[in-house]
């Protein structure tokens, strides 16, 4: 194991993005901030974070919290 200092930090976030990024944290064991590291470094190396099984996990997570949004979205949000 890899020891690493951490920050704390706030930043904002869709409001459903978060709860299907908690969601799969509680389902996978582990927190929303690891989950969101391992993911970044995935991303990093172009490589995909997730299996099959999860990737079905999340779209199950997504009709729950009704979130419609896809990465062809990701630069085109805005707040009300």
């Amino acid at each position: 194991m890899k020891t690493v200092t951490r920050t704390q930090t706030g930043f904002r976030i869709e409001t459903r993005l978060l709860k299907v990024l908690k969601g799969l944290a509680e389902h996978l064991d582990m927190s929303t901030a690891e989950l969101i590291e391992g993911m970044a470094l995935h991303c990093f190396e172009g490589k995909t974070p997730f299996s099959d099984e999860t990737l079905g996990k999340i779209e199950a997570l997504k009709g729950v919290y009704d979130l419609d949004l896809t990465a062809q979205d990701s630069h085109r949000l805005r707040e009300k």
